[in-house]
């Protein structure tokens, strides 16, 4: 009897080295699991589902807040010139005005990829030099006009370097109106 239950026990630990063996062969489990497979890679798409949509949403999120920010800078600006065009001076108000003209700016140019272009001087800026601070304005007025007019016609798919070119020209003069003023 002794020697049964030995035979017994040896078979049946056998059986489980190989069935374990047999088992370790397949890589995502045993056969009799099929559905495990495909659970496995739906949670996957769906995950990678999830992530996409979460980055559209994002991108166009951020188009939406570039918009606004040159909406802003277009108000901002149109404020500037009719207050100068009355009075012909800048007020204090209107100076911290500039200065969050020039910070939405930046934003912008910033969103748009751009950079800080000091080793190039934009040709435009340099042909329409003005010779008075209340052309200036209205020259700041215009191009904020038409840097407005180019983010409309972006997408949030692209970049417009007419947009970041615009961008910098106006960053400049506005640090120049409120160094001269």
């Amino acid at each position: 009897m002794f020697q049964f239950l030995k035979n017994t026990g040896l078979a049946l630990t056998l059986t489980l080295v190989c069935s374990g063996a047999a088992f370790a062969q397949f890589e995502n489990g045993p056969p009799f699991f099929p559905d495990r497979n495909n659970r496995r890679l739906d949670d996957d798409n769906k995950i990678k589902e999830m992530l996409s949509k979460q980055q559209v949403a994002h991108d166009k999120k951020e188009y939406e807040e570039l918009l606004e920010r040159g909406e802003e800078a277009l108000r901002i600006s149109d404020q500037l010139e009719k207050s100068f065009a009355s009075s012909n001076q800048l007020t204090a108000n209107d100076k911290r005005k500039l200065e969050s003209l020039e910070k939405l700016i930046t934003k912008i140019r910033n969103s748009l990829g751009g950079d800080d272009d000091k080793d190039e001087e934009n040709p435009k800026f340099q042909e329409n030099k003005t010779s008075t601070i209340k052309e200036a304005f209205g020259y700041l007025q215009a191009t904020t006009g038409k840097l407005m007019d180019e983010l409309k016609k972006t997408s949030r798919f692209s970049i417009s370097a007419v947009a970041i070119q615009t961008s910098n020209t106006l960053i400049r003069l506005a640090r120049v109106l409120r160094l001269k003023s």
